[in-house]
This record gives C-alpha cells, structure tokens and sequence, in this order.
C-alpha cells in the first residue's frame, strides 16, 4: 500500500505538476476574465483572449492527458489550477473593473445637500422626489465608471450614513453624462 501511494505522489516530476499547475491557473484566469467580458460587451478584448486561452488549453490538455493512468497526481494538480485560476480571474476582472456602473442612492429629504456635494465633487448625478413609507426621500442616481464606484459609495456614505445605496452593472448607455473618475483623480 505504501509504495501505491509513493508511485502516485512521485510517478511525475515536480517541475512538470509545477507547470501543469501554473498553466491551468492562468488558462482559467484567462477564461473567467474572457467570460465575463463578453457578458458585459466587451467582445473584441474577450476574443482576443480566447485565442490566448483555447492554445494554453490545447498544449495542456494534451500533456495532463497523455499518460493520465499512470500518474494521476497529474489530474489533482490540474484540478487545483483550475479552482485557482477561476479565483483569479475574478480578482483580475475587479481590478480592472471596466464598464459602466448606475449607483442609485436613496436619502432623507433633509439630506438635500448630499447633491449639491457630490456635483461639486465631479460626480454627475440626477435627483428625483420620492415618497418612501413613512416621509419624503431624494432618489440620487449616479452612472459612473466601474473604477472609481467605492469612491463614490464612500463619499456618499461620509455625508449620509443612513443612505441606502444600490449598484448595478450597466450595459448599454446612451447619452447623459457619465462621471469619469480619472478626471476627478487628477
């Protein structure tokens, strides 16, 4: 029994788990970040990538295959790659954070003052009555850039923190004006 589980953790070389590891990480970083940008539209960037990953994939996916049932230690590693890589592939994506964002903030009426600060932070922001349940409210929405939203979120929050704040991703925008956070960075 012992030299069963001796021949599964040594039947391949460290260097090559090692790069079958590091390969599928990547490839799945690759694939995430790929995905989701095609869901947000950005389809030239996703394509781009795809080719970057379906040739990792090829080249790996050969390797890891060829001799599998000799050592499947091969298949482990490649596993673990793949739960990283999907990890880190998130983690690029909001890094990166490209698209639009609409950031809707909800505050008491008495708050008013919140929109003339945010206007004069740059921020583009379009203001509505509203009736909440038990008193007047101010509707804020705010289309931003996906960079810069935790700014504006805690901004909001140091001049109201009673506010109810909701983002959502957009997809498609046409016209207005959209809040560029790098501009307000300089």
């Amino acid at each position: 029994m012992e030299d069963v589980i001796i021949k599964f953790f040594t039947t391949v070389p460290l260097w090559e788990l090692f790069l079958i590891f590091a390969a599928k990480t990547i490839e799945v970083s690759i694939a995430t970040l790929r995905s989701i940008l095609i869901n947000k539209g950005y389809r030239k960037q996703g394509t781009i990538l795809s080719f970057a990953e379906i040739l990792i994939w090829v080249l790996l996916a050969s390797r890891v295959i060829t001799g599998l049932a000799e050592a499947p230690m091969k298949g482990v590693v490649y596993s673990i790659g793949f739960s990283l890589g999907i990890y880190i592939g998130s983690l690029l994506e909001s890094k990166i954070a490209m698209g639009r964002v609409l950031i809707q903030t909800i505050i008491a009426k008495e708050n008013e003052i919140l929109v003339s600060r945010l206007r004069e932070k740059g921020y583009a922001v379009t203001a509505m009555q509203a009736q909440g349940m038990n008193s007047e409210k101010i509707v804020l929405m705010i289309f931003a850039n996906r960079k810069g939203k935790e700014d504006i979120i805690a901004e909001i929050q140091q001049l109201d923190d009673t506010a109810m704040i909701i983002t959502n991703d957009v997809s498609t925008l046409h016209g207005g004006t959209i809040t560029n956070v790098r501009k307000l960075l300089k």
